[in-house]
């Protein structure tokens, strides 16, 4: 028996044999390359720790980081007809559906909530890209209306995280139809004198950039989204002419008055806080545990300065 082959050996070999890694540990930046601990990239809000790449976020982890504690209570949306127009691809639209049902953990597009960010109340929607490309279908429609409505009612900021494709090809002119009717809902809003903000996120295109994504009191942008209507190479044999340098990015849309901020997702929550308590007539807010001064606070102040 040669115990050094038989025995020595395999030894050896099971110390410094490489373990199994889970494939979801690491993930690689799409821009730089940058290969990420997963941990690192929730801890920084799917934002890119070398070269600050915003990746794809869902709602839910976007609403667990901005709301108060990660705490807020979902809105019911009203459910639309299943399959109104029979559709049928390379799939049936039902199958498609579960399938992306499947993939993201979400039964829609859309997630509305309520709850509250730096103690101030808000109602906030989020678009998830990653549902059949964040797709403005019917439902998509009565999650934007059942929001405004519900700010309405509470007499609340309405923030509005946008993320899509354009309309829902498998619903037809009901996808559609989902531009002018959202686009009477959020009037709901302006007619109570309570603030629509937009909060767009790559990309944004199509007939939600037509609609509810450009109508927001203030317009905000994370960097180097793609926003626009059609697509570059569409415009581009439409008008014979080459298109400027980062052409539908939100650093171009913001230099030529389209947006009024392009803001970092790490630093947004803090940026929306100050607008919505701005808007609102509010106090300004306070950093840290304490609740933010009420007017009796602001008279002893000045007395004192007296």
């Amino acid at each position: 028996m040669n115990w050094i082959s038989n025995y020595v050996r395999p030894r050896i070999n099971s110390i410094f044999s490489r373990r199994e890694v889970p494939e979801n540990l690491w993930s690689k930046c799409g821009e730089c390359g940058t290969m990420l601990f997963h941990r690192e990239i929730s801890d920084n809000l799917n934002v890119c720790s070398n070269c600050d790449h915003h990746m794809h976020i869902t709602p839910r982890d976007r609403f667990l980081a901005l709301f108060d504690g990660g705490v807020f209570n979902e809105v019911d949306v009203p459910e639309p007809i299943a399959d109104p127009l029979q559709f049928r691809d390379q799939k049936k639209y039902p199958e498609r559906m579960k399938a992306a049902q499947k993939k993201t953990g979400e039964k829609e597009a859309m997630l509305v909530a309520t709850g509250d960010i730096g103690r101030t109340p808000i109602v906030a929607a989020a678009q998830d890209f990653s549902f059949m490309g964040g797709s403005m279908g019917m439902y998509v429609g009565n999650a934007i209306v059942a929001g405004a409505e519900e700010a309405a009612r509470l007499g609340r900021p309405f923030i509005l995280f946008s993320a899509a494709g354009g309309a829902r090809m498998q619903e037809g002119i009901l996808g559609l139809m989902q531009m002018p009717r959202t686009t009477v809902a959020l009037q709901i809003l302006k007619e109570k004198n309570l603030p629509y903000i937009v909060v767009l996120t790559h990309p944004t295109t199509g007939g939600v950039t037509a609609s509810y994504a450009m109508l927001g009191d203030v317009q905000i942008s994370e960097p180097n989204a793609l926003i626009g209507f059609a697509g570059a190479r569409v415009i581009e044999q439409t008008i014979g002419e080459k298109l400027p340098e980062g052409f539908q990015r939100a650093e171009y849309l913001l230099e030529h008055g389209m947006l009024d901020r392009v803001t970092d997702r790490r630093a947004l929550r803090d940026e929306l806080i100050v607008i919505c308590r701005m808007l609102m007539k509010q106090t300004p807010p306070t950093w840290g545990d304490l609740p933010a001064p009420g007017p009796e606070d602001q008279i002893e102040n000045q007395a004192d300065k007296k």
